[in-house]
């Protein structure tokens, strides 16, 4: 009998469905939010959003998403399992925002490239400004302290370094070109950023503000990602259609993933999976999203988006 109840057990743990995941997809040419099932690719719901919905991120209890509207002054929250929209969230004057990130403590914080600026939301709504002077302040990442914050300004070939809790700006990195796509790596010491103007990533070290490595990608890093392993360094190369991989550690390149392989497809916004394995590619020209195997290199499938979808996000 003991055995009989084993084997049943055994054969219920194989056959429990796994938690679903939803794919989150911001459609900036037409204004809305593609819900997707990650299982099927089948699209579940397609909700409103303000103009211009660009970069996405999920509350920490992974039950919320939040959109900016980059063409705009707000945030829009959804609750993702029910589809609908719970509030707006307006961040003037500051003005376009973009890149986007939702810490663990539960402030929102948003590059206001419009204003030169950083909008930080706390969770009782208190909003918080703070100015980086400088030109295209565009994408964000902060560090696992959730105090340092650091911004690519395109316009003026720098990084800004942030307190968010002096909400001061520290300094500006002078790392040339146009600097767009931009990544943590090593806890933080290490600071990954892409140029628009060439055909490169370059390595900072973030304690001394001094670079420390380049390695060439095709034609260019518009994003640059690290997997949630710590692991590896992922760059969208929006000219050549493909992805370059480096190893975090070494900062060696590992291969180079053809995605496309055509610039006509717009290929943008890049996300790992929870698990590192996975990579989804947002390209915009074609309305897909391209899901890739990370050790193989190999495009599994697209899933069909809203038009020109771009920001991406999953949740659990």
């Amino acid at each position: 009998m003991r055995q009989a109840l084993a084997a049943t057990l055994f054969a219920l743990s194989f056959a429990a469905p796994a938690a679903a995941e939803t794919l989150l997809v911001g459609n900036k040419g037409e204004d809305t939010l593609s819900v997707i099932s990650l299982t099927s690719g089948e699209e579940l719901a397609r909700l409103p959003t303000g103009k211009m919905p660009h970069e996405i991120a999920i509350s920490p209890d992974g039950k919320q998403a939040a959109v900016v509207a980059y063409g705009s002054t707000t945030i829009d929250v959804f609750d993702v399992a029910r589809r609908t929209k719970l509030r707006t969230i307006d961040l003037s004057p500051n003005q376009r925002p973009h890149g986007l990130i939702w810490l663990s403590d539960g402030r929102l914080v948003a590059t206001t490239e419009g204003s030169e600026s950083v909008a930080v939301v706390a969770p009782d709504g208190k909003l918080t400004s703070i100015s980086t002077g400088q030109k295209g302040t565009h994408m964000i990442v902060v560090a696992p302290d959730n105090r340092t914050a650091y911004t690519a300004n395109i316009g003026s070939g720098t990084v800004s370094v942030l307190d968010l809790k002096t909400a001061k700006k520290l300094r500006d990195l002078a790392v040339g070109g146009k600097p767009e796509g931009i990544a943590l790596t090593k806890r933080g010491r290490e600071l990954w950023v892409g140029d628009l103007d060439a055909p490169r990533v370059s390595v900072w070290d973030t304690k001394t503000g001094t670079k420390v490595a380049e390695q060439p990608v095709d034609p260019v890093a518009i994003r640059v990602l690290a997997s949630p392993d710590g692991k590896l360094v992922a760059t969208s190369n929006i000219a050549a259609g493909t992805i370059s991989l480096f190893d975090a550690a070494t900062r060696a390149r590992v291969k180079t993933i053809k995605v496309s392989g055509e610039q006509a497809k717009g290929q943008v916004t890049l996300l790992f999976s929870a698990d590192s394995k996975r990579l989804y590619a947002a390209e915009t020209g074609h309305d897909k999203v391209a899901e890739i195997d990370v050790a193989s290199g190999a495009v599994l499938r697209r899933i069909t988006a809203g038009k020109n979808g771009d920001g991406l996000a999953i949740a659990p």
